[in-house]
């Protein structure tokens, strides 16, 4: 199974990192986050990918081009009319990428569907954003969509709250303060997977979450799978310190490798 990762968007709300660099390249630890979402993937044994383009696409490119110097150490012995390398990585990631240009402004269903002749060889395809971690078990939501059998099965999680909550007494006294608890509702959380018939539902320059899965779930063709762990997203330059700082602080909920 193929698994397709949106690398497009151009990360407008963290100006600090993607000015220079695509969001997909932003690094948490050292690596990109879009490096950490194919570890969970890899984790669980599904090493090929498709990488939705956009916006520095190019960087992206060159990164996976020169992995082996960016992520590891080598020694380089110049002279005697040749350069010669010695890598010294422990190990190397065992992954077919390809890398497909889905176009600098598309929207995400116009990615999507740019991508066929790469994934319709397939039943089903995985399909997640480049800017979003969890711990979630991809065997078992893969089974879940397959028990739905339905088009579509979109994840589903409680994420924490941007604020923190004051509560009150009814003579209007503060009894205690709730550091950003998990909130009751549920939203999509991103990692999805997908049948062939939803070609059914994309257009050259739809958008996936708003034109193409309230279709899906009128026709009660969209399954939920409900993902209660750990799961963040890293929209802004406040949610890349904060992956840095659990990282740095050895809490590292997403990493299954």
């Amino acid at each position: 199974m193929k698994v397709a990762i949106l690398c497009g968007g151009k990360g407008t709300r963290m100006r600090e990192e993607t000015e220079y660099k695509p969001k997909p390249l932003v690094e948490i630890g050292g690596m990109p986050i879009l490096w950490h979402i194919m570890k969970i993937y890899s984790h669980y044994g599904y090493n090929d990918f498709v990488l939705c383009l956009g916006y520095k696409g190019n960087m992206i490119k060159e990164y996976f081009l020169n992995i082996d110097w960016f992520a590891n150490d080598f020694t380089l012995q110049l002279g005697k009319g040749k350069s010669e390398i010695t890598n010294h990585a422990h190990t190397t990631e065992q992954w077919n990428i390809t890398f497909a240009d889905t176009g600098e402004n598309t929207n995400t269903g116009g990615r999507v569907n740019k991508i066929r002749k790469y994934v319709e060889g397939d039943d089903s395809f995985f399909l997640t954003y480049g800017d979003g971690l969890a711990d979630i078990n991809i065997p078992n939501l893969l089974d879940y969509h397959k028990s739905k059998n339905k088009i579509a099965t979109v994840t589903g999680t409680k994420p924490p709250s941007r604020f923190g909550l004051i509560k009150s007494d009814s003579a209007g006294i503060v009894t205690s303060f709730e550091e950003k608890p998990i909130i009751n509702d549920t939203i999509n959380g991103g990692f999805y997977v997908l049948n062939k018939g939803i070609f059914d539902y994309l257009e050259d320059n739809c958008i996936f979450e708003q034109d193409s899965l309230p279709p899906l779930a009128r026709a009660r063709e969209l399954a939920m799978y409900q993902h209660d762990g750990f799961w963040q997203p890293m929209d802004t330059y406040k949610e890349v310190e904060e992956f840095n700082r659990q990282w740095n602080a050895n809490i590292r909920p997403w990493v299954l490798w």
